[in-house]
């Protein structure tokens, strides 16, 4: 019980560090989703420091929870926004609260349209939108450019006015393949249940999906990260490559997971958010 509001208390603390702006409910326009507990922050760029590029942040959490919040939303949000990008921070539906596939896409896929349908409020280019995601949250960014042409959006009604596709992807130490060997088997359980079929595993094996019209992708990872084994990313650009997906692969030595764009965390890996920058710059989104 100690160890639990230590825990708590340090959450808190951490939370109160960051001046997060307060969340909208992102479900709140769609009649029959408007129970749903999605939240999205928005952090628009400086008005005198606007690239007009947006990217949409996914936290971690073995798609269980979103915990990491703080490092890996807020945190990443003012350091985009520091560089003149327009941040929104995610907080999906996640297994504890009793949601799993494809709950998560659907958050992840309506964040893009809300983005694009609001692009000129934030003084945002509609071409200029990609998608973030730490852990589990690598995982969804991955889905988002794999399965951009399956609409999950349209039962609820909403029209195709939009693209769904995002113009990059960024997983950083993200959970890729629900194959036995390498799979982070909390992820896998949160997002199938323990119910799966044979096609589910192979479908959300992100190595094995990767469409020929995939976005640019940028991956990061450590080869210390004790939480989800680095072969995810490895075979992750494996196959970006077998694709000729144009792509950037940075495999640090230490950073281990968790870390966000923090180099307090992660001096060696935190780096990555600067080759961030000049990729961006290399794919002309900057």
């Amino acid at each position: 019980m100690r160890r639990f509001v230590q825990t708590l208390l340090l959450l808190v603390l951490v939370l109160a560090a960051y001046a997060q702006p307060k969340p909208i409910k992102l479900w709140s326009d769609v009649p029959d989703m408007k129970s749903q507990p999605t939240k999205m922050y928005i952090y628009p760029a400086p008005k005198d420091n606007n690239t007009g590029v947006a990217v949409i942040v996914f936290p971690g959490g073995s798609y269980s929870h979103t915990m990491g919040i703080a490092t890996e939303g807020f945190g990443v949000a003012e350091w985009l926004n520091s560089q003149g990008i327009n941040a929104f921070v995610v907080k999906y539906r996640t297994g504890n609260r009793g949601y799993h596939h494809p709950a998560m896409i659907e958050d992840a896929q309506y964040a893009i349209h809300f983005v694009r349908q609001h692009a000129k409020e934030y003084g945002i280019d509609p071409d200029k939108v990609g998608t973030m995601g730490f852990s589990a949250g690598g995982h969804l960014v991955t889905m988002t450019g794999a399965f951009a042409r399956e609409n999950y959006l349209s039962e609820h009604g909403i029209k195709d006015n939009v693209s769904l596709k995002p113009n990059f992807v960024v997983p950083v130490y993200p959970v890729v393949s629900m194959k036995d060997d390498i799979a982070h088997q909390r992820s896998r359980r949160n997002l199938l249940t323990r119910h799966y079929t044979p096609e589910q595993q192979s479908k959300f094996s992100m190595e094995l999906s990767i469409p020929a019209d995939m976005p640019p992708t940028l991956v990061v990872t450590a080869k210390d990260d004790p939480v989800v084994k680095y072969e995810n990313s490895v075979r992750l650009d494996q196959s970006l490559t077998k694709a000729k997906i144009p792509h950037k692969f940075f495999l640090y030595n230490t950073g281990g997971h968790g870390y966000g764009m923090d180099e307090n965390l992660a001096p060696e890996a935190g780096k990555w958010k600067y080759e961030f920058i000049k990729w961006l710059k290399e794919i002309k989104i900057l």
